[in-house]
């Protein structure tokens, strides 16, 4: 802990007041995210889209009394706090972590790269817990405040620090170093992951490089290194590992296996003989490194080889998947740390949505904290986040935690997973959340597939950080001031309505949009708050409109004169309505000519309040429309006129889509309508963002069969074999949305990397592939049917289609698995 006294000095900033006593053992920039208010500092942050310095009275009503701003905050004179003025409120946290790093002399192993640092940080820790009392970042905390929040962490009980760092623009890297300040800097396989901010690959690595300047030791790849100019300058002594003679650590593999893969490395004159059990090419590399570090740590052969039977996959990712009687389940048997308890806790408020919350939790190892210290934290954590019922499993944790939750959620305990499974019932689990968190040794897999809906195979998995990069990369292209109505119309174009919503709520977007009532009510009834404006309003769904507090979109005199009467009939005034303006796209809207009457209707109305006036852009992706594109710009300005003239009061504009945001910046007016762009389709063919795909269809083979040349695959026999060959049946078919068009050859499925044609007619629940040319293929090996390395837009041209087509295709029977890092 710090006296806010040491922390005003050591940031440098100024105290506008010095009212709040104590000390200092929380980090917080996210007042949602409050939990200790009393031992807390919130930082007012400041982002291209967002400034801190609006929540902090949201803070102040949560019981924070310290905050760090670099602008005066309305209200901080009242007393009671102290408020400390810097001129960088980023910059301060920052440098308040790197004192704090300072404190400690234990050592540190910074790791960066493009592709592998969490993997190698998470099996870092697998190698080395049981000699060290490990801190590291929880999950991929490595950004210019993750690494922060992650630093902090350490503490005097901890005697080995594991920190990683990701930069995506140049000049990041030097704070992030002051930070860390490694002892052992390992850099992991740089790639082309986070490259649209460089100028090219050399400049990435040598930015990446600047966290090992003061660095001791520096392991790396030989070809990754890029040369070594630049370190050697500072003492550092770098080790590389590769495959040629001149490596400090020389590879060399042995026989190809099927389900191991051996390799030697000679190191200081020795030979040093390993197995793992993986054999794709980016495991095998990962653990090579991993290797490197335990020898420069000291550790014979025997103690590594020991270990590395030990390791395991590493799933980052956060799962929530839809359940049993209506409930949720969040499958997080990943690590169990306070850190990252708190991360998934976050999660499951994020995705609750009016259901209640359950926590099942494992005792928590090697956490540096005594256990009346820990079990305190965790009792006051679940308090906090509104928690209805704990299961505790262990033998400590259920003792621990009954005192401290006696006036909190309900407490069941058990000894053991075993005992749990024993006396599980799931008529005892109806519409909750229920977070499942437990450490490796405790095996909660086997708990998270009682709460699994038995459904086929066939998945379509949304990425949930996508989202929010993406939602992220189109804001950087919008001015401060411009909102972001994103539209979740049509399922979220076949994403999942309230997980998406939650999201999209969560990150602050201004407004939502749907096509109809009736998925706005579904929002609603999930827990989303932020308002929601219905596209298509129907006389039949004014009901629901006003019930459930939507906003229309009024498109005719006939719908309004509709609405108006319906209005009146229930007696409500200044409802929000939004005004659609037809210029070119010939759909729905007012006509120019029709806005003079309309302006003048409503301004002497007191039934309704403009909320929006916006217009379609009929073909704002295509450089030959352009033209056509200012022709109706040029009329919703002339529209916009004369409702200004009318109306005295402000009100929103817009007409951008996704495609425009790109490729018409000065039509950003007052808000944006982003769509497709979303989940990773990019419309705009420059490429101008860095787009990450959110959804993934995969499924699995069901059967393989060896057929004869001239044998007939599927219906009507359309596909026949040419050579002997192999088929796989895999499990999808038109009725979960996969098109009978891809039939006989035209479309295409990725296994293990590679693309194999569809064979015969696509039948209702399966297709056939041709698989002969896979070399070890078997029964329930996983297919791809469009995702990351197979695009949507790719999969879209094969049938002459649209990727809104195929999303907003797959079949709600289609299970649903979204993942949150």
């Amino acid at each position: 802990m710090y006296s806010i006294q040491t922390i005003c000095e050591v940031t440098g900033g100024k105290f506008l007041t010095q009212d709040a006593p104590g000390e200092i053992d929380h980090l917080v920039y996210d007042s949602r995210r409050v939990q200790e208010p009393s031992t807390s500092l919130f930082f007012a942050l400041k982002t291209e889209h967002n400034d801190g310095h609006k929540y902090i009275a949201d803070a102040l009503r949560r019981g924070v009394r310290n905050f760090i701003v670099s602008e005066e905050p309305d209200g901080y004179e009242a007393g009671g706090s102290s408020v400390i003025q810097v001129e960088d409120t980023l910059s301060a946290l920052q440098k308040l972590v790197a004192f704090h790093r300072r404190q400690f002399s234990i050592p540190v192993i910074g790791i960066t790269g493009s592709n592998g640092k969490t993997i190698v940080k998470e099996w870092l820790y697998q190698l080395l817990h049981d000699d060290y009392k490990v801190v590291r970042s929880p999950r991929s905390f490595n950004s210019q405040i993750g690494v922060p929040l992650s630093v902090w962490e350490m503490n005097a009980q901890h005697t080995l620090a594991i920190f990683e760092a990701g930069i995506s623009r140049p000049g990041e890297m030097q704070r992030l170093a002051d930070i860390i300040q490694p002892t052992i800097g390992v850099l992991t396989n740089i790639g082309e992951a986070h490259s649209l901010g460089f100028l090219d690959r050399d400049q990435k690595i040598s930015e990446k490089v600047r966290l090992f300047k003061d660095c001791p030791v520096l392991i790396a790849r030989s070809k990754d290194l890029g040369g070594r100019a630049g370190i050697t300058a500072s003492g550092t002594k770098v080790m590389t590992w590769g495959h040629a003679a001149g490596n400090d650590f020389m590879v060399r593999y042995g026989e190809k296996q099927a389900d191991r893969t051996d390799f030697v490395i000679v190191f200081s004159g020795q030979q040093f003989h390993f197995s793992i059990r993986f054999v794709d090419h980016a495991s095998v590399e990962n653990a090579i490194t991993c290797c490197c570090v335990l020898m420069v740590l000291g550790f014979n052969e025997k103690q590594i080889v020991d270990r590395l039977g030990k390791l395991h996959t590493i799933d980052m990712r956060l799962q929530l998947n839809h359940s049993i009687n209506g409930s949720m389940v969040i499958n997080d048997s990943y690590s169990t740390d306070v850190t990252s308890l708190t991360v998934a806790l976050d999660f499951l408020k994020q995705q609750s949505s009016g259901l209640k919350r359950t926590v099942i939790l494992s005792e928590f190892f090697e956490s540096g904290k005594n256990d009346a210290d820990l079990y305190s934290e965790i009792a006051e954590l679940l308090i906090a986040y509104n928690i209805k019922r704990v299961i505790a499993i262990g033998e400590k944790i259920g003792d621990a935690l009954q005192d401290r939750l006696a006036e909190g959620p309900e407490l069941q305990t058990y000894l053991s997973t075993d005992d749990f499974i024993r006396e599980y019932r799931g008529s005892q689990f109806f519409r909750e959340i229920i977070l499942i968190k437990g450490a490796r040794k405790f095996g909660f897999e086997r708990i998270a597939l009682l709460f699994e809906k038995k459904m086929h195979q066939t998945v379509l998995e949304i990425d949930l950080n996508a989202l929010a990069h993406n939602l992220k990369e189109y804001q950087r292209q919008l001015k401060p001031e411009t909102k972001v109505m994103a539209m979740v119309k049509a399922f979220s174009y076949g994403s999942g309505g309230a997980e998406i919503a939650s999201v999209l709520q969560y990150h602050n977007t201004a407004y939502l949009g749907v096509a109809y009532a009736d998925e706005g009510v579904e929002l609603v009834k999930s827990g989303i708050t932020l308002p929601i404006m219905v596209m298509n309003a129907e006389e039949s769904s004014f009901q629901a409109i006003a019930d459930y507090q939507l906003e229309p979109a009024i498109f005719s005199f006939d719908v309004l004169n509709k609405f108006d009467r319906y209005i009146k009939e229930q007696g409500l005034m200044d409802y929000p309505v939004h005004l659609e303006i037809e210029t070119g796209m010939n759909r729905l809207g007012f006509n120019v000519d029709e806005v003079q009457a309309l302006a003048s209707y409503i301004s002497k109305s007191p039934l309704f309040t403009i909320k929006s006036v916006f217009t379609h852009l009929a073909a704002s992706e295509d450089p030959s429309q352009d033209a056509f594109t200012k022709i109706q710009a040029d009329r919703f300005q002339q529209a916009v006129a004369i409702f200004e003239k009318n109306i005295t009061y402000p009100f929103l504009k817009h007409i951008s889509n996704s495609a425009a945001i790109v490729r018409h910046p000065q039509l950003q007016l007052d808000m944006v309508r982003l769509g497709i762009g979303l989940y990773g389709i990019e419309i705009d063919n420059d490429r101008r963002l860095s787009l990450q795909a959110v959804a993934t269809l995969r499924s699995t083979i069901a059967q393989l069969k060896k057929l004869k040349e001239g044998d007939s695959v599927s219906y009507n026999r359309k596909g026949v074999v040419h050579r002997d060959s192999l088929i796989a049946t895999v499990r999808i078919g038109y009725a979960d949305g996969y098109s009978r068009l891809f039939s006989n050859g035209i479309g295409k499925m990725m296994v293990k990397g590679r693309l194999m044609p569809v064979i015969g007619t696509v039948c209702m629940d399966m297709t056939m592939i041709d698989v002969t040319d896979l070399e070890s293929v078997k029964e329930g090996d996983e297919v791809i049917i469009f995702g990351p390395t197979l695009p949507l837009q790719q999969v879209a041209s094969w049938i002459g289609t649209i990727p809104y087509e195929l999303m907003t295709g797959v079949s709600h029977r289609v299970k649903r698995i979204y993942f949150h890092e």
